[in-house]
């Protein structure tokens, strides 16, 4: 069952070193995932997290196994974690989201103890919501650390050019995670999320799923960052199953 969850924007620059001379554009940001991850009920003894699983968008929705390793070489990092893929793993790289939601955890000597499941960008919500409850009911006490972006339509210099509909959708996203909404996340529309290029719509809705799966408990919720520096929306939040301790 659920009992919190941390969701964190996954662009490379989030890194310092792949940032340059932009790093500090992004303390704010980086301070507030720090905290998201602190706060998460995984780092062992009693009344945490018997599992601690991170769930990013990617091409395809599958789980990775003990053979897969984080790596931002392609993104100009030589950084990979763990430090010698080829000593004993697999040689199967973790797509960005799970790469950057490995990079926090290693923050906090956590990143060896996860699990990683990618969603499909462009998986039917009803799907997504299916794999958050099988995740929820994988272990007594599951935290999910929630890897995606929200619109890159914020502004005329954005990727995804200027949107009138983003700055609405990612007040509503916004809105979501701050109150720990998973009714208003799981009804996001993956067609208007797919033109407004939000890469995390899919990830939000297997948190969404999760959360529901463990209802009638509710969560307690902190937006701790909410910001489009470069016309993406870059959200931070942190969920806390109210009533834990009896879980």
């Amino acid at each position: 069952m659920l009992i919190s969850a941390a969701v964190c924007p996954h662009p490379p620059i989030l890194v310092p070193a792949l940032a340059v001379g932009a790093a500090a554009e992004l303390d704010g940001l980086r301070a507030a995932c720090d905290e998201a991850v602190r706060r998460l009920d995984a780092g062992g003894g009693d009344g945490t997290a018997d599992a601690l699983i991170v769930v990013g968008g990617a091409s395809e929705t599958r789980a990775y196994g003990a053979g897969a390793y984080a790596t931002l070489r392609p993104y100009g990092l030589d950084w990979t974690s763990p430090a010698d893929p080829a000593d004993g793993y697999g040689g199967e790289a973790l797509p960005l989201s799970l790469t950057i939601g490995s990079w926090l955890l290693e923050q906090h000597g956590l990143a060896a103890d996860a699990r990683y499941r990618s969603i499909a960008f462009d998986a039917d919500p009803g799907d997504c919501l299916r794999l958050g409850a099988e995740l929820a009911g994988s272990a007594e006490r599951v935290a999910l650390l929630v890897m995606g972006d929200g619109s890159a339509c914020r502004t005329e210099k954005a990727p995804g050019y200027l949107d009138e509909r983003a700055q609405p959708y990612d007040e509503r996203v916004a809105c979501a995670l701050g109150k720990g909404d998973a009714a208003a996340l799981a009804a996001l529309d993956p067609g208007v999320s797919r033109e407004l290029q939000a890469a995390g719509r899919a990830a939000w809705q297997v948190l969404a799923g999760a959360a529901t799966a463990a209802a009638p408990a509710g969560f307690t919720a902190s937006l701790l960052a909410d910001d489009a520096p470069y016309g993406v929306g870059y959200f931070v939040a942190s969920w806390s199953r109210s009533d834990r301790t009896a879980v």
